[in-house]
């Protein structure tokens, strides 16, 4: 006894495991285990945070293609549930989170033990063949149901604990195997016993569903009567299809099937699991292990413990078990990321045009274009017209209101003060076309989106439209004022001043020829009616001559001038539609780019799959 105490302290120093017989260090077992947990954690942290006897300069080992692979979607989907906390619910995200949260904390624990689970139905011999496995008596077996109350551990090597920790089994449920050479052959392998999954206590189920979301591997044991239990193939295997890389099935008592009978169990249990899209490890594909043993008689159990030994030795089950976590969550998120529409949604050319005439036409911008060139057209007519004809306008715009002329002119003075104060008619109008322009680039914008992105999208343009007709109110009184007003002044063009002393020549010669005529008359000059007569008749042909060849002129700058306020008064109001519609739901569609990105890294399958 002493001799075996001496050589378990040596092998089994660091508290791994809780002794079979706590009492032979002359401790109670509650107190065992909570000694050598506190040993574990402090030689668990060392070996995480690559302190050792080089004083902590130890490098990790460097990942396999597969450990890089999975690295990458990790970091994917971290930012992937990051871009779409605002745009998705909780609960939507929240398996992704739980995926991460596991797969963060299985990475930060030993790399070198692979942990797998003994799971069953009641009656299923899972007990019998752990025992088996381990080479002693440790969980407890018999006729009573259901005989395994809580997971029971058993691990080959050192340094297990964290990962014992993690899946809550009590130090006084972790126990060590029997020292045989054929424990060596499954060095590294955590192996914990499950209760039964269809037990009739909640909480054993309960056990069970909590352990089966941590483990690295899972050895389902099935029975001749039980192998198509609907329960375990509904509940179990068919939701964890995906994870039969890191899965074995066993069909336990074939020494109770007589002849080719175990043949036909098993190739009916092939078929199940086919049904239930359980890739089957056959011809060197990867895939889930199928087996025939009997865990009484020992008859494949070695075949067994060698596939599990060379299971663990490849310490690869943590990373692809990690890997049919990401597949599973990547398939359940795909709806919410990829949908029938193109894969790079956009806001098209012709919406935005389409965009920008609707809130131009909002604005007024073609009749503002149309009033600017009146306007300058009415300026160079009073520039260039005659003398006479402006001088009777200037005193029609004097005359009483009782004419129409001065009705007119108070009509265009009150024009002047309040230009853009619309019927509200027309304003409900202009609210209307605007609000439908911002409803038809949301449509535009949200088409192939999957439905909680094409709702974010409806919601910012709808948003950043609730301002936009009291903006363009703004934009409208500012600059279609300067177009609209008549007493607003134009640039004048470099042949206006030619035009202005040609006028005024023709006004002198009217003046002249008048006073030469008057002379004449009054006998102070000589009489020569012809001359002062073609002079003023020069004058007062040439004066209109000049006026209607101005008019002529100015039509290309007027027309030029009035295109320019269109532009401006479009430009104002498209930048200020860019400004609050354009850019917010282009930003968001941006953000969909992103996440569609991260999610295509994140569904990618793992390195084995591809």
């Amino acid at each position: 006894m002493t001799a075996l105490t001496d050589r378990t302290d040596d092998r089994w120093d660091d508290g791994l495991i809780a002794r079979s017989r706590p009492e032979i260090l002359g401790l109670d077992g509650e107190h065992a285990g909570d000694e050598n947990d506190e040993a574990l954690v402090r030689a668990v942290s060392g070996t995480v945070s690559g302190a050792g006897s080089d004083g902590g300069k130890a490098t990790a080992p460097p990942l396999s293609p597969e450990g890089q692979a999975l690295r990458l979607r990790l970091d994917a989907l971290r930012q992937l549930v990051g871009l779409s906390r605002t745009r998705l619910d909780g609960k939507t995200l929240a398996e992704a989170g739980r995926v991460l949260d596991e797969a963060a904390a299985r990475r930060g624990l030993s790399p070198q033990h692979t942990v797998v689970a003994i799971a069953g139905a009641t009656g299923s011999g899972k007990s019998t063949l752990f025992n088996s496995l381990a080479g002693v008596q440790i969980s407890e077996t018999g006729l009573r149901r259901p005989t395994t109350a809580a997971p029971i551990a058993c691990s080959w090597s050192d340094g297990a604990a964290g990962l014992l920790d993690r899946l809550e089994i009590p130090g006084r449920l972790r126990r060590r195997p029997r020292e045989s050479t054929e424990a060596e052959v499954l060095r590294g392998m955590v192996l914990v016993d499950l209760p039964d999954l269809d037990s009739a206590v909640g909480a054993h189920r309960d056990h069970v569903d909590r352990v089966l979301g941590l483990v690295d591997a899972v050895v389902w044991v099935v029975d001749p009567e039980k192998y198509a239990d609907a329960v375990l193939h509904e509940r179990y295997l068919r939701p964890l299809a995906g994870h039969a890389e890191v899965t074995f099935v066993v069909l336990n008592q074939v020494d109770r099937l007589p002849g080719e009978s175990a043949d036909l169990v098993l190739d009916d249990l092939r078929r199940l699991l086919d049904d239930d899209g359980i890739a089957l490890g056959e011809h060197g594909e990867p895939g889930a292990t199928v087996l025939g043993i009997s865990a009484l008689t020992g008859e494949g159990v070695g075949e067994l413990r060698e596939l599990l030994g060379q299971f663990t030795q490849e310490k690869g089950a943590a990373t692809r078990r990690i890997s049919a976590d990401v597949d599973r969550a990547a398939v359940r998120l795909h709806p919410l990321y990829v949908a029938d529409g193109h894969p790079g949604p956009e806001i098209g050319e012709v919406t935005r045009a389409e965009f920008e005439d609707r809130l131009a036409e909002a604005v007024g911008a073609y009749a503002a274009g149309l009033a600017a060139e009146r306007a300058w057209r009415r300026n160079a007519g009073r520039a260039c017209g005659t003398p006479w004809l402006r001088l009777w306008r200037w005193y029609e715009s004097r005359r009483a209101p009782r004419s129409l002329a001065g009705l007119a002119s108070l009509a265009a003075m009150g024009r002047t003060s309040a230009p853009f104060e619309a019927p509200a008619e027309e304003e409900v109008t202009a609210r209307q076309r605007v609000e439908q322009a911002v409803r038809t680039v949301a449509e535009e914008a949200a088409t192939g989106l999957p439905d909680p992105w094409a709702q974010a999208v409806r919601e910012t343009a709808v948003r950043g439209g609730e301002r936009l007709p009291e903006a363009l109110d703004e934009i409208a009184v500012t600059l279609g004022a300067a177009a609209a007003v008549p007493g607003a002044k134009p640039p004048r063009p470099t042949w206006w001043p030619a035009a202005v002393l040609a006028q005024a020549a023709m006004t002198l010669l009217q003046v002249y020829g008048g006073l030469w005529l008057v002379g004449q008359i009054a006998g102070v000059l000589e009489p020569r009616l012809l001359p002062p007569v073609l002079l003023m008749v020069a004058g007062i042909v040439g004066g209109p001559l000049v006026e209607w060849a101005c008019s002529l002129a100015a039509r290309g700058p007027a027309r030029r001038y009035g295109q320019d306020a269109e532009r401006q008064l479009r430009q104002a109001a498209a930048g200020c539609g860019r400004a609050r519609v354009l850019e917010p739901v282009a930003a968001e569609l941006l953000r969909y780019r992103e996440v569609r990105e991260q999610y295509a890294t994140v569904a990618k399958l793992s390195t084995t799959r591809q």
